[in-house]
């Protein structure tokens, strides 16, 4: 435990903690998206199990941090562009936040029929493939999570801290996150389009091309004030409704 005695190492873990609560913003408000279609009783569940996934997964890495690392070795080059797993890693994990989250903003704008088998649906819908969806995407941001990490200290053990530290407080305020969002079907649209452009951050970062994240950061802070801003002015006025909160259908009188 001598490496508590330095003061860089408690710098170097309190700045890995704020970064990986940073880094799991995304993260929590993908598992906000996709939980949002379960029963309310087990959405709590579906996040906390999500989180303790990732928790679980970041760990493993961090103890098996030698093979991360050759996950930065190329594998192949494509027009002297050399591809890593982790490049591969990156584009797949970006392709497929792209396609759900366009999927849901299509669903949620379009809508769908509501029918009595509809509802049934919705009321059984996967937990194993919710679960499946936010475990794919821990993976994704796992990987990213622990580069960082590699980069600020080479201590395996405050890394681990960190993580611990960060998942547990993702945990204590995601269900507040994660209703926010969903009372609010703007910031719903609002936070699927700050997952596209994290997709398409992280194809692009996958062929190399590095965009500091702050500017993505302050981009999504910025409109999301805007849209708070805007909320408060439509708080007396009638609420905006996606087809997947349509109101209660009113019986047929034959």
């Amino acid at each position: 435990m001598e490496i508590f005695l330095e003061a860089e190492n408690w710098i170097a873990l309190l700045t890995l903690t704020f970064l990986e609560i940073v880094l799991g913003i995304d993260n929590i408000i993908f598992i906000s998206i996709v939980t949002g279609k379960l029963p309310e009783a087990q959405q709590p569940k579906a996040r906390n199990i999500g989180l303790a996934l990732a928790l679980i997964f970041r760990i493993a890495l961090l103890l098996g941090i030698t093979w991360i690392i050759g996950f930065t070795e190329p594998l192949f080059s494509i027009f002297e562009l050399d591809i890593s797993g982790r490049d591969l890693i990156l584009m797949a994990g970006g392709l497929f936040l792209l396609a759900k989250s366009t999927s849901e903003i299509h669903h949620k704008i379009e809508g769908q029929e509501v029918s009595d088998v509809d509802d049934a649906n919705k009321k059984v819908h996967s937990f194993a493939k919710t679960l499946t969806q936010i475990v794919l995407l821990d993976m994704v941001f796992s990987f990213d999570s622990i580069l960082t990490a590699v980069g600020l200290t080479q201590q395996v053990l405050i890394m681990i801290i960190a993580v611990v530290i960060s998942i547990g407080v993702m945990m204590v305020f995601a269900g507040k996150i994660s209703d926010f969002i969903n009372k609010h079907p703007t910031l719903q649209i609002l936070a699927l389009s700050f997952l596209i452009l994290i997709g398409f951050m992280l194809v692009i970062e996958g062929f190399h091309v590095h965009v500091p994240k702050g500017y993505i950061y302050f981009g999504v802070a910025f409109s999301l004030l805007v849209e708070i801003l805007n909320m408060r002015f439509r708080k007396k006025a009638n609420p905006v409704q996606l087809h997947d909160q349509q109101m209660p259908k009113q019986k047929v009188v034959k």
